[in-house]
């Protein structure tokens, strides 16, 4: 099935990746080559680049490079002529009947009809983000459950504060009522520490620890101060001990900031409740305006919830204490002897905004200098739980955590139908879509971002924030997602527990003790296949490769990655069923290629009275399935500069 906003008879590609956009990252003033794809067979006879320069459209002629197995291929350029360069393309076809036809190509589909610049291609001027994180296995641990170290005892009492409730590892979690936060198993670092040989054996590359530091609660976002490690954690020491141990082991360690708000028991907001008189009786001290107060003292707070006072970023002290400069918390934790290599902001879509205010854009800049001065190659995260892509243009975070793109269809499209609490809405749990739906749906959350943003940004089954992918799915679904999350581009992220088919209705109920010694806890034993999908992940193609989509219709969908000379063919289904390909639809060499991984079971054949030399294919599935293959990839023609038109 051509996705239902392409134009039927005609098939061309462009995104942002190297194949398409071969010299890469491109500055202010820059013109950077843009090269476009086309079928032979459609009859395309030009195309023109359509750019967008101070809010004014212009075209611009791309020449013809050659032909190659079937397609014709077209370079234009692109001046990066603002911060973000925007742009599409504009085919012109015959049908061989005198008539021609148009099209329009941009990062949402191929559209018959002129569309808005939304959805444009973009670059951006912004250095593209640390390479090592380009595609990177990202692990995440929410400390309180992961592991004990040795020396902790079985039960938490003695090392319980006066807000928990003491729990041995084993008990049951509780995720509804007022002992929800206040439940303590007690991990600390040095748990974590202990157990990087199973991070290590899942081909992990970044771990990513949600809160660290004391706080009066088990998860930790609501801090009591930013300049320490919870004592109940292991204190600073364990953090150092956990990084330079991650370091050895080549795996890259971020933090977790909530730069949106503080806990009630902050330093900050303590301080900012004392009254000093100041002159004429006004208070004078600068932690009063981190914060919304009113005349009556009441405070804005995170939705409403008085634990956690909303930060006013509209102060320049709580700039200078926080985000801006060598002493700032962001350079504190990226400096040594921490050594983080980045963080992860949490609620960034609503850090700086209250109603008329909106501080968002300044506070962003400001912790990216800051970082990149401390540690240039810092990888900068921040979540986003919606219409991400504004906030996500490359001169701020490399990245997003944002769950509309990926998490929210792919839970639609392998629903099991289970009631979960789906990302807030009033609705039951995620209602059941077919795979064009949730192809548009990703295509229409991706296309504002600039493919350096999207290699950054995080491709998530399930987080400590939401249900776990194993009780929103079919059975088998949740192999069959972590096939998706590690083929398509971005940071696949498994959230600790999800190698063992760990189970839960909501965030809370999620974060779940990891069963080390208790196999009877363990759901599903997917291990080795994490284990397989972080050593495939290591496949360039998989890595850095273009996206292309061959397929998405009821239970199916398929796709390409691709470099130069090299493609990953991947295919999954939701359930028993099948579906003829027509021929020339996949990449060369298909027939008879062995896949480099698999689950479930599902057969790529030569559809059923398919000629030799004209074979369509097949896709059956028992089930459940996906799997993965390696194939020649595509040619780019070799032409001088002199080349004209067709």
């Amino acid at each position: 099935m051509i996705p239902s906003t392409a134009v039927p008879g005609l098939e061309a590609h462009h995104d942002g990746s190297r194949l398409y956009v071969p010299d890469g990252p491109a500055g202010l003033g820059d013109e950077a080559r843009v090269r476009v794809r086309t079928r032979e067979a459609d009859g395309v006879v030009r195309v023109w680049v359509r750019t967008v320069e101070d809010a004014e459209p212009r075209h611009a002629p791309a020449r013809h490079l050659g032909r190659s197995d079937g397609w014709d291929w077209w370079e234009g350029r692109v001046l990066v002529h603002n911060p973000v360069a925007r742009y599409r393309f504009l085919l012109e076809a015959h049908t061989g009947e005198g008539r021609g036809r148009i099209a329009w190509l941009n990062a949402a589909g191929m559209w018959a009809h002129d569309v808005p610049d939304y959805a444009d291609f973009r670059l951006t001027a912004a250095a593209p983000g640390p390479e090592w994180a380009e595609g990177a296995v990202m692990y995440q641990v929410f400390p309180d459950r992961f592991a004990r170290s040795q020396q902790r005892p079985a039960v938490p009492d003695t090392a319980a504060p006066d807000w928990a409730v003491p729990a041995a590892w084993e008990d049951e979690v509780v995720h509804r009522g007022p002992d929800t936060p206040r439940q303590f198993f007690g991990g600390d670092l040095d748990g974590i520490r202990e157990r990087l040989g199973h991070l290590e054996s899942l081909g992990v590359e970044v771990l990513y620890l949600t809160p660290i530091f004391p706080a009066r609660s088990n998860h930790r976002y609501d801090a009591s101060t930013f300049r320490h490690v919870d004592p109940l954690l292991g204190g600073d020491a364990a953090l150092v001990r956990l990084v330079e141990a991650c370091h050895a082991r080549g795996i890259r360690v971020i933090g977790d900031l909530t730069a949106n708000h503080t806990g009630d028991a902050h330093e900050w907001f303590r301080r900012a409740q004392e009254r000093d008189g100041g002159a004429a009786g006004h208070d004078t001290l600068p932690e009063r305006g981190y914060y919304y107060f009113g005349p009556d003292g009441t405070y804005e707070s995170w939705w409403g919830v008085q634990s956690l006072p909303k930060l006013d970023w509209s102060s320049e002290a709580l700039r200078r204490d926080f985000v801006d400069g060598p002493a700032s918390v962001v350079a504190h934790w990226l400096s040594d002897p921490f050594s983080l290599d980045g963080w992860r902001l949490d609620v960034g879509n609503m850090t700086g905004r209250l109603r008329d205010a909106d501080h968002h854009g300044g506070v962003f800049r400001a912790l990216r200098a800051t970082a990149s001065a401390v540690r240039p190659d810092a990888l900068l995260v921040a979540e986003s739980t919606n219409d991400a892509a504004d906030d996500f243009q490359g001169d701020t975070f490399h990245g997003a955590m944002s769950y509309a793109s990926f998490t929210r269809p792919l839970w639609a499209w392998l629903t099991g139908g289970t009631a979960v609490n789906y990302f807030g809405t009033p609705l039951a749990g995620p209602p059941r879509i077919p795979a064009e739906d949730f192809l548009a749906q990703y295509r229409s959350f991706s296309a504002a971002f600039p493919w350096h943003v999207r290699q950054r940004s995080l491709t998530a089954l399930d987080t400590h924030d939401t249900a776990r992918a194993a009780t929103v799915m079919v059975p088998g679904g949740q192999e069959v997602a972590a096939v998706l999350a590690f083929t398509l581009p971005g940071m696949p992220l498994i959230f600790a527990g999800d190698e063992f088919g760990l189970e839960g209705l909501d965030g809370e109920d999620s974060r779940t003790p990891m069963p080390w010694d208790e196999p009877g806890r363990i759901v599903a034993d997917l291990r080795g296949l994490y284990a397989a999908l972080g050593a495939l992940r290591r496949e360039p193609a998989l890595r850095s490769g273009a996206l292309r989509w061959l397929w998405a219709e009821g239970d199916f969908m398929v796709f390409a990655r691709e470099l130069p000379g090299r493609t990953v063919l991947v295919a999954a289904a939701r359930a028993a069923a099948a579906v003829d390909l027509p021929a020339g639809l996949l990449p060369s060499g298909w027939q008879g290629a062995e896949p480099l991984l698999a689950v479930g079971r599902l057969r790529l054949a030569a559809a059923p009275g398919s000629a030799a030399h004209d074979a369509g294919a097949r896709l059956s599935a028992g089930g459940p399935a996906a799997a993965v293959w390696e194939l020649a990839g595509p040619r780019v023609p070799r032409q001088d500069a002199g080349h004209g038109h067709l």
